[in-house]
């Protein structure tokens, strides 16, 4: 048997158990589906005048704990990015969420090097490469081909690691927990912002720490104290296609 004579069997068979499942059930779990929420959460990151400029995207899930995303498995990263690119980019009325604004997705490294497909919205859909992918040259590559494609680049949790050092030339954004500043100081900064890239103050939790950013040189805002993460569900977005 050649592997086309296995694939067409599987095929039938994929047929048949579909074709044997009761018209009453189809249409049970289809209605469950319907109502299951499809969530997502959205923080807003903000200008020096308090605006809003962009929105980050983070998986949520209404039967998971999201609280160790810190312990995941590189398959349940992949998992989280399909769902936050899906609930958002793959269903209708997109502009619910962005309100004309950017959005700030992390997106593992199958999006980054090619295996995965993103969404083709590069005038909404900023890429962050998370702290935790291994940086190489396929990445490198991937992403200098997503930025000639039109879509911005994020670099976040940055402080000065080497495979964050490869990705600098190609940023657009930079974010840095403004926490660390006290630790870190002005040479982060620095070569944060030494290719041009916005810089994007990242856990902004108080007063003074918002003020100290400003006075680092940072251009955009996100934390808590602007803005706590809302939860958004998708569901009753029409999924799209095509």
């Amino acid at each position: 048997m050649t592997p086309d004579d296995g694939d067409e069997r599987y095929a039938r068979l994929a047929a048949a158990v579909e074709d044997a499942i009761p018209a009453a059930l189809r249409r049970e779990w289809e209605q469950r589906s319907l109502a299951a929420p499809v969530l997502v959460a959205r923080q807003g990151i903000f200008s020096p005048t308090g605006s809003p400029v962009a929105y980050q995207l983070s998986y949520r899930s209404a039967v998971e704990q999201t609280a160790s995303a810190t312990t995941w498995s590189e398959s349940q990263h992949d998992h989280a990015t399909a769902h936050v690119l899906d609930a958002t980019f793959g269903r209708a009325d997109l502009e619910s969420v962005a309100h004309g604004r950017l959005l700030f997705v992390r997106c593992t490294r199958p999006y980054l090097v090619g295996r995965r497909a993103v969404p083709a919205r590069p005038d909404r859909l900023v890429i962050e490469v998370p702290h935790w992918v291994d940086v190489d040259r396929d990445v490198v590559a991937g992403v200098r081909r997503l930025r000639d494609a039109g879509f911005r680049i994020a670099v976040p949790s940055f402080v000065s690691t080497v495979h964050q050092r490869m990705l600098l030339p190609h940023a657009d954004f930079v974010k840095i927990d403004v926490r660390d500043l006290d630790v870190e100081g002005h040479p982060v900064v620095s070569l944060a912002r030494s290719y041009g890239a916005t810089l994007v103050a990242e856990y902004v939790e108080t007063p003074e720490l918002h003020q100290h950013a400003q006075e680092l040189g940072f251009r955009l805002f996100q934390g808590n104290l602007l803005e706590r993460a809302g939860i958004l569900d998708r569901a009753g977005a029409r999924p799209v296609t095509g």
